[in-house]
């Protein structure tokens, strides 16, 4: 197993529209990123990842990008990015940005001309199926709702879009837009960013034949054996790397739908030459029932464990893991995974846990640190994010009950993790002065960075002192691993090891008090907790977590 920093790393990502407002009108910048660096620094993260910042319409907040090579002026322009890179720098840390490059916006200018004749010199930077108005070309379904394919008066064809109808599929098979993309990544990598997240990474090659796709398959299957995982991807990523990335000491970590364990390696194994990383899903659509994640269903705890230790076991010898439990695309963890009412704190404290003592880098999203929670509005107008919209819609014309499918909505939605950063006990919690673009969850007057502070108790002084904790082990980044009760309803017991050290850890992901075998924790002691004492060796109370390290 090579070492390197970004095996090291930890990452908090941050999505800028909601972490700090320094001009008052209500959308975060770069500047409120500036402002609170110290802050950032002072949990011990190593790498920013930052959400898209390009210009957009702002249809899918950011994904659906008009030109690459400039920063929004919402969040300040380049200059602020400029000096952003700066004094991330000098605070010694790194910042990665999104790479968003399987479609652009309609708002592009490579689009704009495309759309205007089939001669047009852009015309092919996108995916056309010649067809009429209302026969498409195939049954393919959008990620977020309705048909993939829109139709172009102009040259009286249809163009692609695997996202909203405002997200054009690049044509990836055409080597001038893989030029174009090398360029806008070299563009950025030469003013000082440490690398990239890139956004749906798995989905830029097409099977161009585009089949239909079986009536009955679930849209997990479609993703992995229609849309992700195409014919040519895995040449184009080898190119990238070869052409730009390969010649910068950065880290990159791919998005990846419909990667799978069967997969996986082939994306990360050092020797192919690719992706340092990769977010695969499987623990992350765990609840979706057989309509999506907007009919979830109860979280298989076992199927859970399984994920990580599978996940563990391939990556083990030859690539590298991302360990996440939530991001941008999905609901608070604390709510998700942990309990969020009476058993948040120390739920929140099991969590990161989780995250800071498994094989591969961590990533901390915004808010995570202070257990910020789902927020529940009261109805669907206060919610922002398109899937979540586009969903409502299709449900309320197939006729289903609203009501509950708002309650679906509660548990699901994108927008539970965009709400704004909890800061302090002023209006709006210190995010903006003015009106925020999506309102601040009710509860930021009991869950804030400035109370958590003061209280040496807090979520956010425990994700201070178990980052320290990692950074002081590094067993814990490389080490090996072992389930040691993988068919146990509610405990994740596992063991980390190598030459120099052991670990015992101990989850109870439950609110029962259960038993623990004297055996166990024997030859160890107990070096990390998220209660204030041990009061029974031998017994492990609700969402309890224990780190126990080798005599």
């Amino acid at each position: 197993m090579k070492k390197s920093w970004w095996k090291e790393s930890i990452v908090y990502q941050i999505y800028p529209r909601s972490f700090k407002d320094s001009s008052g009108n209500g959308i975060g910048d770069i500047n409120g990123i500036i402002e609170k660096l110290d802050y950032i620094k002072s949990l011990g993260v190593d790498i920013i990842w930052i959400c898209p910042i390009y210009d957009s319409p702002g249809i899918d907040n950011g994904y659906d990008i008009s030109n690459y090579k400039e920063i929004n002026k919402d969040f300040g322009g380049n200059k602020a990015l400029d000096e952003l890179i700066e004094k991330v720098h000098l605070k010694g840390l790194k910042i990665i940005m999104d790479l968003v490059v399987n479609h652009t916006s309609d708002q592009h200018n490579w689009f704009k001309e495309a759309k205007k004749s089939k001669l047009n010199p852009y015309h092919d930077y996108y995916i056309w199926k010649d067809g009429k108005i209302n026969e498409f070309p195939n049954n393919w379904r959008s990620v977020f709702g309705g048909r993939v394919w829109k139709w172009n008066n102009k040259t009286e064809e249809f163009f692609l879009h695997l996202y909203t109808k405002n997200q054009p599929d690049l044509n990836w098979e055409n080597p001038k837009v893989r030029k174009e993309i090398y360029s806008i990544i070299d563009f950025w990598l030469s003013k000082g960013i440490d690398g990239f997240r890139m956004d749906v990474i798995s989905l830029i090659s097409k099977r161009i034949a585009f089949k239909n796709t079986p009536d009955n398959m679930s849209f997990k299957d479609v993703m992995e054996k229609f849309y992700a995982n195409g014919p040519r991807v895995h040449e184009f990523l080898k190119e990238m790397n070869r052409e730009v990335l390969s010649k910068y000491d950065i880290v990159t970590v791919g998005e990846g739908p419909g990667i799978n364990l069967k997969n996986g390696l082939n994306y990360v194994a050092e020797n192919e030459k690719e992706l340092n990383m990769i977010f695969h899903f499987d623990h992350l659509t765990i609840d979706f029932g057989p309509k999506g994640k907007y009919d979830p269903i109860p979280l298989n705890f076992i199927r859970f464990k399984e994920i990580f230790t599978k996940w563990d076991n391939l990556l083990a010898n030859n690539g590298w893991n991302s360990i996440f439990l939530g991001n941008h695309d999905f609901s608070r963890i604390v709510s998700r995974f942990g309990n969020d009412k009476e058993y948040r704190v120390e739920s929140a404290k099991l969590l990161i846990t989780l995250i800071m003592t498994l094989r591969g880098t961590p990533y901390i999203y915004q808010g995570d640190e202070i257990g910020m929670t789902n927020v529940s509005y009261p109805s669907i107008d206060f919610y922002n994010d398109i899937e979540t919209l586009n969903a409502w819609k299709e449900a309320s014309i197939n006729g289903e009950n609203m009501s509950e499918f708002l309650n679906a909505v509660h548990l699901q939605s994108r927008d539970n993790s965009r709400t704004p950063m909890q800061w302090n006990l002023k209006r709006n919690s210190g995010f903006t002065i003015g009106d925020p673009w999506i309102p601040v969850n009710k509860n930021y007057k009991n869950i804030n960075v400035s109370s958590q502070l003061k209280d040496s108790n807090s979520i956010l002084n425990y994700y201070k002192r178990i980052i320290s904790f990692r950074k002081l082990n590094a067993t814990l980044v490389y080490g090996n691993y072992k389930d040691l009760e993988p068919n146990h309803p509610y405990l994740f017991v596992y063991k980390r090891w190598d030459e120099n050290n052991e670990f015992l850890i101990i989850h109870n992901f439950s609110e029962k008090y259960l038993g623990l075998e004297k055996k166990i924790t024997l030859n160890y002691n107990l070096v990390i907790l998220n209660y204030e004492n041990v009061k029974n060796q031998n017994k492990i109370r609700p969402w309890e977590t224990r780190v126990y390290k080798s005599r």
